[in-house]
């Protein structure tokens, strides 16, 4: 069974739809012990970063992720399922993190200001590291992106994917089970569904 991680995201069911779609069994949940029983994770997140961390803790869900995450679970992190795994973020903060994954959480600074913030709509990926995950969408796919802030990873060789909005970002990361990527697939259609069908099958 796939938990999806519930912390009053907008995006939970068009997630669980989606992995449906390539045959996932998932469940939208807030309950710490089907977290903690779940096969694999998937958190997605939209909104702000402080506001999702406060449901994390409200739930009593921070635990249970770490848990999972030091087991072995297979773990998927969509845009703040991805920022929170670091260890803060500048946005209405700095905020503490989880701390699972070592750097910050930054806002885009674009000196072209023709580059507009929130960064919003589809835009190429390219590979930066081999990955079982990020391999099955391809380099130079185009993926579809919501966000002002991007993860800074302090080792650069957890980026396992880049994109670019007024100079280069991690898109998406790699330590261990843990994937997590700052576009969201389940609005990112043929590609999205391939990343999707690839961690069900993993």
């Amino acid at each position: 069974m796939i938990a999806i991680v519930d912390v009053c995201s907008g995006n939970l069911r068009s997630v669980e739809k989606a992995l449906a779609a390539v045959g996932g069994a998932a469940t939208v949940t807030r309950d710490a012990e089907t977290v903690r029983k779940a096969d694999k994770v998937v958190v997605p997140g939209q909104g702000a970063f402080g506001a999702f961390t406060r449901g994390l803790a409200e739930r009593a869900l921070e635990e249970p992720l770490r848990e999972v995450i030091a087991r072995g679970t297979p773990y998927l992190g969509i845009c703040l399922g991805l920022q929170i795994l670091f260890d803060s973020s500048e946005e209405q903060g700095p905020q503490r993190g989880l701390g699972l994954v070592a750097g910050t959480v930054r806002r885009f600074q674009p000196t072209d200001h023709a580059i507009k913030v929130p960064h919003m709509g589809w835009n190429q990926v390219r590979r930066a590291a081999a990955d079982p995950l990020g391999d099955a969408i391809g380099d130079g796919a185009h993926v579809y992106f919501v966000h002002s802030y991007h993860v800074v990873p302090d080792d650069p060789r957890v980026t396992v994917m880049e994109s670019d909005h007024g100079g280069g970002f991690c898109a998406a990361i790699r330590k261990d089970n843990v994937f997590a990527v700052q576009f969201h697939p389940e609005k990112s259609q043929r590609v999205g569904l391939a990343l999707l069908a690839s961690f069900v099958r993993a």
